[in-house]
């Protein structure tokens, strides 16, 4: 079963919505939601049951699609509504950093990327006692007795 499709409409719930100013607020719930998704979406297509291990890797392949849509969508967007508003409220609070300019929204864009896949997993991981129902495994059959003291 491929892993790929549900992991890229997980990643874009998780990306897109995301880098979406005033709904990203919400990124906590977004980066859980579309582990989440990817494993519910998994979990229906899947002929056998999966296990949290199978959840934490949907969780991951979100997370990274998501964290790579927000750095191409978000960081643009992020920098060019709020970057000379941050600097001036930086250089007020005469707080120098090592950086600034979009080098500054890079590296905070790749630590909220990490940050959206780490949740993610964490989704993926929730997803699966929730969505997944079918039992582990068939149970064994009976033993047999092949050495006919029963007869």
């Amino acid at each position: 079963m491929n892993k790929l499709k549900p992991a890229l409409l997980g990643g874009l719930v998780v990306g897109i919505l995301s880098s979406i100013p005033f709904i990203n607020y919400c990124c906590c719930i977004w980066a859980l939601a579309g582990g989440g998704l990817a494993t519910f979406l998994y979990i229906k297509s899947s002929p056998t049951p999966i296990s949290p291990g199978d959840g934490a890797v949907l969780g991951a392949l979100a997370g990274v699609i998501g964290a790579v849509l927000y750095l191409i969508i978000g960081i643009p967007i992020a920098y060019f509504l709020s970057a000379a508003q941050m600097e001036e409220a930086f250089r007020q609070a005469n707080i120098e950093l090592p950086f600034t300019g979009p080098l500054l929204f890079i590296v905070s864009g790749l630590l909220v990327g990490l940050f959206l896949l780490v949740v993610s997993v964490i989704g993926g991981l929730i997803a699966v006692p929730i969505f997944e129902k079918r039992k582990n495994a068939p149970p064994p059959p009976p033993p047999q007795d092949f050495t006919g003291a029963g007869i």
